[in-house]
């Protein structure tokens, strides 16, 4: 799962249509828009975050993180993003759909 979130390759298969990365910088392009971010920590099989290039609250971020259950074993897919309160539900229904394909993909 890790992969799928971490490399250019991996999230160009389910987040975007393409991503690219030079360093730190992470370029995901979508019908041919491109958007940047800056890759701001990541911790092997734990978690990456990004932060948009052209978001000006510096505060936010985007984060995905896994987190496996103790007990059961189970592995879960935690997202966490900032939008405005107006696109908060559009927010919600596109990383839904997106997290559908990546579960598609791993066959999860």
């Amino acid at each position: 799962l890790y992969k799928y979130i971490s490399t250019p390759g991996g999230l160009g298969e389910w987040f975007a249509d393409n991503v690219n990365s030079r360093g730190e910088q992470f370029t995901f392009i979508w019908d041919g828009e491109e958007e940047t971010a800056k890759l701001v920590s990541k911790k092997m099989n734990q978690f990456i975050k990004f932060k948009w290039e052209a978001d000006e609250d510096k505060e936010s971020y985007f984060e995905l993180r896994i987190q496996i259950d103790d007990l059961t074993k189970d592995v879960a897919l935690m997202v966490t993003d900032f939008s405005d309160e107006d696109e908060l539900e559009e927010s919600k229904m596109l990383w839904e759909s997106q997290v559908d394909d990546l579960h598609g993909l791993i066959g999860g």
